[in-house]
């Protein structure tokens, strides 16, 4: 399911239009992305978590010329599992 799919279900589901349904998920995604963007953690009980992992600093090596590298640290957003979501998969 993509973006567009969402937005089609909202709207038959909820008797909206088109264009609010679109609002709604828009709303819904920036809401999300602006809070990980803080680092805080994003919970939908029994479908999913969003946390954001920190990285330090650490050397890597260049593949092609085995040269060592310095990478810098990072942060990366990371997805997990709810329960109901797994058992309503591996039904």
């Amino acid at each position: 399911m993509n973006k567009l799919e969402l937005v089609s279900a909202l709207k038959n589901e909820a008797n909206i239009s088109k264009s609010d349904a679109a609002k709604v998920i828009q709303i819904f995604f920036d809401s999300m992305a602006d809070a990980m963007a803080k680092g805080e953690r994003v919970e939908i009980r029994g479908l999913c978590s969003f946390y954001v992992k920190n990285y330090k600093s650490y050397t890597g090596r260049n593949p092609k010329t085995g040269e060592k590298v310095v990478i810098k640290p990072k942060k990366l957003p990371f997805f997990k599992c709810g329960k109901e979501l797994k058992e309503r998969v591996d039904y």
